[in-house]
């Protein structure tokens, strides 16, 4: 798996699993830019992931991790970017489902609903599947661009 620049965002509701995955991923020789949150003071998740969409959008990081409470808020968050493709996993078929057929840019866990070995496996998965394309291209073209 080449290295990449993951950007990580989070809430107060998965600071440890972020703590967790970045010392993980950088173990894997991955560069991290960590947008926060570092400390357990409550937070809007909404905020940490539009960060997470903006770094992607403005090329600062390949690929993105959020991770919230549940994954849910914090995934429907960064989904109002149009660059951004963002799935809520919790297994590792749905990690490389996400990459191969959805072209998924950014993974989302529950920091509430995931342990951190599962959320290692869902990562490598996540990071090394490539997107296959053909008949798959033109759903994830309308994902971008919806009619009006």
């Amino acid at each position: 798996m080449p290295s990449q620049t993951i950007a990580i965002a989070n809430d107060h509701g998965a600071l440890a699993l972020k703590e967790h995955m970045v010392t993980y991923l950088k173990s894997k020789g991955h560069k991290i830019l960590d947008l926060g949150v570092n400390g357990p003071e409550s937070v809007d998740y909404p905020d940490f992931g539009y960060k997470l969409a903006e770094a992607l959008k403005n090329g600062k990081a390949t690929r993105g991790m959020l991770l919230c409470g549940s994954g849910i808020g914090i995934s429907i968050a960064a989904n109002r970017f149009s660059e951004i493709r963002a799935a809520l996993v919790h297994d590792v078929t749905g990690a490389r489902l996400s990459r191969e057929h959805n072209d998924a840019n950014v993974i989302v866990f529950g920091g509430r609903m995931i342990g951190p070995d599962l959320c290692q496996e869902c990562s490598d998965a996540f990071l090394s599947t490539s997107f296959e394309g053909g008949r798959h291209q033109g759903r994830v073209d309308k994902l971008s661009n919806p009619p009006v």
